[in-house]
Order: C-alpha cells, then sequence, then structure tokens
C-alpha cells in the first residue's frame, strides 16, 4: 500500500515538473469590442394594422396602430400592446397581442377580449362577436440582415462559437 501511494505521489510530481517549467503566458491583448448586435425593431416603433368589420353596418376598416395605442369603432375600444412577425427569411407568422373593450350584455362596458390574434388563420384565431370581427393584418418590423447563420459568398465562415447548439441535422446524425 505504501508504495502504490509512493508510486502516485512520483507520477504527480513528474506530471507537475514540466508544467512549471514553462514561462508564464504573456497576457492576451484587450479583445477588441465587438459593434453591438442588430436587434428586431423595438415594440415603439413596430406598425400593426387590424381589420375591423362592424356586421350591423356593414362598414369593414383597416386601423393602423403602434404597440400602446388605442382606438375606438363603433362602440368597442382596441388596445394594441404588441405585435410580432417572423423574419423574412422564416415562414410567415404575424400576432398582435390586442385587448377589446366594449358594451356587454348589460350595456356596462366590460373585457370582451385580451390575447391573440393571428393572420395567417384569420377564421381561427380572430375576436369574433354579435355585432363586431376584429382580425390581424399585419405587423411591420425590421429585422437584422444577417443572422449567426449567414453566409457571404466570397468571405470565409466564422468560427463556431462553443456557445452554438448544433443544428437538427447535426445532432441526430451521431
Amino acid at each position: 500500500m505504501i508504495r502504490t501511494a509512493a508510486r502516485a505521489a512520483l507520477g504527480m510530481v513528474l506530471l507537475a515538473a514540466p508544467a512549471a517549467a514553462q514561462p508564464a503566458p504573456e497576457p492576451a491583448a484587450p479583445a477588441p469590442k465587438a459593434a453591438p448586435a442588430k436587434l428586431p425593431t423595438p415594440n415603439a416603433e413596430r406598425v400593426l394594422v387590424i381589420g375591423v368589420l362592424d356586421k350591423v353596418s356593414s362598414e369593414t376598416r383597416d386601423l393602423t396602430l403602434k404597440p400602446g395605442e388605442t382606438v375606438n369603432f363603433g362602440k368597442i375600444r382596441i388596445a394594441a400592446r404588441t405585435c410580432e412577425a417572423s423574419p423574412p427569411w422564416q415562414r410567415p407568422h404575424t400576432g398582435a397581442f390586442l385587448q377589446i373593450d366594449g358594451p356587454g350584455r348589460d350595456n356596462k362596458v366590460r373585457r370582451l377580449f385580451s390575447g391573440w390574434l393571428f393572420a395567417e388563420s384569420p377564421s381561427l384565431n380572430s375576436f369574433d362577436n354579435a355585432r363586431y370581427d376584429v382580425w390581424v393584418r399585419s405587423c411591420a418590423m425590421r429585422f437584422p440582415e444577417t443572422g449567426p447563420r449567414t453566409v457571404v459568398v466570397g468571405k470565409s465562415a466564422p468560427p463556431p462559437s462553443a456557445a452554438a447548439t448544433p443544428a437538427p441535422s447535426e445532432a441526430t446524425a451521431n
């Protein structure tokens, strides 16, 4: 047992000796500051277009709102809280979070709807009331011109970062 402990101690000394003999690494030059990442449009700068139908008068209008704005149409009040759109390089998905207030059965103003509406399936994702219909038409946003996996012809690709996750096809290949 003493021999085993002595061998282990000798092995550790021998392994540590070459590392101790090496000169200390020079301090690395400070890394250049990376340009700030371009983010999608801030919420306050997005523009939402919704369609509204008054079933009694047959009036239809497209209303343009920014998140945080409220508009009245007939007896309802529509508040746009936010909107989202997918980037142009992905399958189109557009949605908006709306809150709609109007007269209830007792003619008191009540919250009639609060939730997300989606433009791609207006028949499933619209506000349908006995008198009014509301649906999302569009949400205008800007997106960065390049994403993390953008390849520019004629330039070498940046080295993959350690934090990057492999693509689904790479993960299932093993």
